[in-house]
Parts: structure tokens; C-alpha cells; sequence
């Protein structure tokens, strides 16, 4: 009989981990941090397998073997990767795998929460593995969120103007929110207010969408046109440029819908901060009903365009921006 080493269980991560989301940066993260919890417990860190394998692309027989119990029970991670797309038969071995895993594994599985295997995450779930939320950050109070989560995992809290401050100066990008959240914090020694924010992405400022979609949902048209070719030959990706077009759009299209009520009393109704709030019930006196619905499906096309519908994303950019303005005001 083969010797099976004795294990602490009491201090082990839990066995099978639900990654659920299609956010790349917090899945990666999710995954990094399993795997550093399984290494902190594991007799011989360095040597722990990581395996990964696409449950999507994957044969039954492969992952059957895979996920088959080892001899010796060594600490080992199993990570399946699109398991949104696995087939009928692949989901029931992996059901079956989580419902039991195989001792010393660690079962991670990765899944969007749709596609042809939908209901292989309610399933985990429902047999008990720990959910990652890993969903997509899309919305401006979710971006707002995550870089104030940013500075308190660097150990720090910062007022809503500096969080602000980082999106208008470094964008959307998850990946470049977190870097800079991390460099500002330690580049500061931790004091970091807005004057440190434009200290250092001055430049980076000067260049981000926002200030385009200002001019845009106001009706400057010489400002905004002169801004979007400014930030486009400086190279500002098309993709933050047209999310922070539709972000103002939608802003005014659902303060607009709220009526001019208290913007303190209108924020917590629609999950914005108050000055965002009275920002757009400025920006919204340009705007009626009709023009803004024409608005929201401008940046509709955008959005499709700049993500590989268009194939000059700069004329899609400037041609949007153009429509916008020319709504602006129009009865």
C-alpha cells in the first residue's frame, strides 16, 4: 500500500475555487493569490505544479486524467480555463472532480458565467467552492471603487477628489489604474492628495478622454474637435477615448431621466458621486430626451467600432464626436 504523507487540513486553502468574471486583470490576480495560499502551506513550495489546461479545448479523457487522484497525493493546482465552453461530458468530470477532489488538489475553475456550460457555476457553487467575483468593471462607480480598493490594499485611504483625480488622469484601464495607485503610493511616501496626483501624471492628464467628452456634451465644437486631435496624436488609445464619450453620455441620459432633484438625495438613488451628479445637470440643459437617446446610440457605434468594427478608428472617433455636437442643442 502506497505511504500517504499525514496533512494539516485545519490550515489548508479550501479545495475547489470558483473564478467567476471576465475582468483579465482580477482573474489573474484571483489565480496568483490561490496559488500563493496553496504554495504558503505546501512541504516544498518551489516544486508545487501548477497545471493549466483550456476546459473548453479539452477532451473528457484529458481532463479525467487530470483530475484523477495521484499516488502519493502531492500539493498540486489544477487550473480550467474557459470552462464557460466545455462540453455536456467534460462538465460532468469536472462536477464530479469538485464534488470530490482528489487529495492534495486544488481545483480552480475559471468561467465567464455564460455560454454553453451556464450552469456548470451554480453548480460549483451549490457543491461549496469559494466564488472569486471577477466581473467586468464597466461602470463609472466600479472603476471609482476599485482604484479607492487600490490605495487601501498600499495601506492608504484618499479623498474622493483624488480618486477622481486618477481617472481623469490615468483612464479606465484596470491595468494602468493599478499601476499607478501603486507607484503613486510609494513614490509619495504615501502622502497622496490631487496636487500629487497632477504632480505626477501631468501629461497623462493633459491626454485622457475626459476632457474631449466635456467639450463634446457641452456643445464646444472647435474646443473639442482641437482636443480630440490633440490627444489622438499623442497617442491616447481609441478605446479610452470613446469609453469616456459614452460615460458622459450615459451620465446625462440617466441624471437627466432622475429629474432636477437634490444631487445628494439623486446620488444614492443612482449609485454616483453628488458632484457628479450636479456636474451632469448642467451638461443635460443641452440636451432633450430625443437628442440624448440619439447620443447613447453614437457611442453605441463607437464602442463596436473602436473594439474592431471600424477600420479607421480615428475617423470613427471624429465622426462620432462630430454627430454628438451637432445634437447638442438641436430640437
Amino acid at each position: 500500500m502506497a505511504h500517504r504523507r499525514m496533512r494539516d487540513v485545519t490550515d489548508r486553502p479550501a479545495s475547489v475555487h470558483l473564478v467567476l468574471g471576465e475582468e483579465e486583470l482580477l482573474i489573474e490576480r484571483a489565480v496568483a493569490s490561490i496559488v500563493s495560499d496553496v504554495r504558503a502551506v505546501a512541504p516544498d513550495p518551489e516544486a508545487l505544479p501548477v497545471d493549466r489546461l483550456r476546459a473548453g479545448d479539452a477532451s473528457t479523457a484529458e481532463l479525467a486524467e487530470l483530475l484523477s487522484p495521484s499516488l502519493f497525493a502531492e500539493d498540486r493546482v489544477i487550473v480550467l480555463e474557459s470552462a464557460a465552453e466545455a462540453g455536456k461530458d467534460a462538465v460532468g468530470v469536472i462536477t464530479e472532480a469538485a464534488a470530490e477532489p482528489p487529495e492534495g488538489v486544488v481545483l480552480v475553475v475559471l468561467h465567464t458565467g455564460g455560454g454553453r456550460a451556464k450552469a456548470l457555476a451554480p453548480a460549483l457553487q451549490k457543491a461549496g467552492a469559494v466564488t472569486h467575483n471577477c466581473a467586468k468593471v464597466s461602470k463609472a462607480g466600479e472603476r471609482v471603487e476599485f482604484v479607492r480598493n487600490e490605495f487601501r490594499s498600499a495601506g492608504l485611504r484618499v479623498q474622493a477628489d483624488v480618486v477622481q483625480a486618477m481617472l481623469e488622469a490615468v483612464g479606465s484601464d484596470l491595468r494602468e489604474l493599478a499601476a499607478a495607485c501603486s507607484q503613486l503610493a510609494a513614490d509619495t511616501g504615501g502622502k497622496v492628495d490631487v496636487a500629487a496626483v497632477r504632480r505626477y501624471y501631468s501629461g497623462r492628464a493633459e491626454v485622457t478622454g475626459f476632457d474631449v467628452a466635456d467639450l463634446a456634451v457641452a456643445g464646444d465644437r472647435p474646443a473639442a474637435m482641437e482636443a480630440l486631435r490633440w490627444a489622438t496624436d499623442r497617442g491616447v488609445p481609441a478605446v479610452l477615448l470613446a469609453d469616456a464619450l459614452a460615460d458622459s453620455v450615459h451620465t446625462i441620459a440617466r441624471v437627466g431621466s432622475a429629474g432636477r432633484g437634490d444631487p445628494f438625495k439623486l446620488a444614492s438613488q443612482l449609485g454616483m458621486p453628488p458632484w457628479k451628479v450636479k456636474k451632469a445637470q448642467g451638461q443635460a440643459r443641452g440636451w432633450t430626451a430625443a437628442t440624448i437617446g440619439s447620443a447613447l446610440q453614437v457611442v453605441a457605434t463607437l464602442n463596436a467600432d473602436v473594439k474592431g468594427g471600424a477600420a479607421d478608428t480615428d475617423f470613427a472617433l471624429e465622426h462620432a464626436l462630430s454627430t454628438i455636437l451637432d445634437l447638442h442643442g438641436a430640437v
